[in-house]
């Protein structure tokens, strides 16, 4: 019995005023579903956070839309959670017609006392995220915090379990030890908000959403992961969606990795070598450049763009320097405005205009520097 358990798609996430919707259907349409196809699981599960944000663009709740009917098509069932960036009471609509044709989207804690049963005696319970206000309230009794909210919620469930049943949990929650990035958002502060995976204990398996790098949580946990990067400290990432493969009471898990319509990484390097690694290869891969010059650079985005259209952030070796404490003097002049504006003259002509200053330049210059200062006084 096969499940292909992914999360956290973000469908409508934005990233530096870039829409992401066209890669996020890249990978529904051109990945995901055709490893649907090849690999006929049992079981579509998502996770959590299937939105970016609790009132989804229409475009991406479209998208969601279609991609919900093509799973239905290939007779895939699908079991979804709501996650900390879903709107859960949004998601609940049609929920009762849905689960009729094999669409099963979990967005209040009761639901997941209402398994997906699936073969040989597996049972799936749909966890979707909560805080301990909504523990206590469902609990009746008072429970503080994420841990204890979450222990008292999971023992009960326990209670539910059938005897000889194989026993799954999807959650979307921040398990201890986990690695973070600046894509997820906090739900708490500090680590209030994790959950020790102790509190999996009799679980088979679990299914997470929250984190965005694939890893394990503790001994039967794992975070599928987005299948997309959504910041730059994620560039080192190896994407992927996880099969797992329950026999015989037995669970396995395997990584197939995604490769996106675009890639998101970082380039450093000085202008003039980024420049001639443009001409030579072009990229439309989301990047993110550091450049090495040790002086100022006119211009660099607009420079670079024809080569790399997708450069969304750059920052410079020279400026981080400047403003350094080390640099204070150079730090004080960039302030005031005192920089060496020949310096700057010079630096243009060699960028821009591919020539070197001689002393008939550096005189013009200074003569119109010099009407400049007299007509300001």
């Amino acid at each position: 019995m096969k499940i292909l358990h992914t999360s956290d798609w973000h469908l409508g996430k934005m990233l530096f005023g870039r829409s992401l919707l066209e890669d996020q259907a890249y990978f529904i349409d051109r990945v995901f579903l055709p490893l649907v196809e090849r690999e006929r699981p049992d079981l579509l599960l998502l996770a959590g956070d299937i939105f970016d944000r609790q009132i989804a663009p229409t475009e991406a709740i479209r998208l969601f839309d279609r991609f919900v009917s093509e799973a239905h098509r290939l007779n895939v069932p699908l079991a979804a959670i709501s996650g900390n960036h879903d709107g859960a009471e949004r998601m609940t609509l049609g929920a009762d017609l849905l689960r009729q044709c094999g669409v099963t989207i979990a967005t209040k804690m009761e639901d997941a006392f209402t398994p997906v049963r699936l073969p040989d005696r597996v049972n799936l319970y749909l966890l979707p995220y909560f805080d301990p206000v909504q523990a206590r309230q469902f609990l009746g009794e008072e429970v503080r915090g994420f841990q204890e909210s979450y222990q008292a919620v999971l023992d009960k469930l326990r209670a539910s379990f059938e005897p000889g049943a194989v026993n799954l949990l999807a959650a979307h929650c921040f398990v201890m030890g986990g690695e973070t990035s600046s894509s997820e958002s906090p739900t708490f502060v500090g680590g209030s908000s994790e959950v020790p995976p102790a509190c999996f204990t009799d679980f088979s398996y679990v299914a997470l959403g929250h984190l965005h790098r694939p890893q394990k949580a503790g001994p039967n946990g794992r975070y599928a992961g987005s299948p997309l990067k959504y910041s730059f400290d994620e560039a080192d990432h190896r994407k992927s969606v996880t099969m797992v493969t329950v026999e015989n009471g037995e669970v396995k898990t395997e990584q197939f990795p995604v490769q996106p319509l675009r890639d998101l990484r970082l380039l450093s390097g000085t202008m003039e070598t980024l420049m001639a690694q443009g001409r030579e290869n072009p990229s439309e891969d989301y990047l993110y450049v550091h450049l090495l010059d040790e002086s100022p650079v006119y211009m660099p985005m607009d420079r670079l763009r024809p080569y790399f259209p997708n450069l969304l952030g750059l920052n410079s070796e020279w400026l981080a320097r400047a403003g350094s404490g080390d640099n204070a003097g150079l730090r004080e002049q960039l302030l005031h405005r005192k920089t060496d504006d020949a310096a700057i003259f010079e630096e243009f002509l060699k960028q821009i205009c591919g020539t070197q200053a001689d002393d008939e330049d550096r005189a013009l210059f200074r003569r119109a520097m010099n009407g400049k200062e007299g007509a300001e006084e």
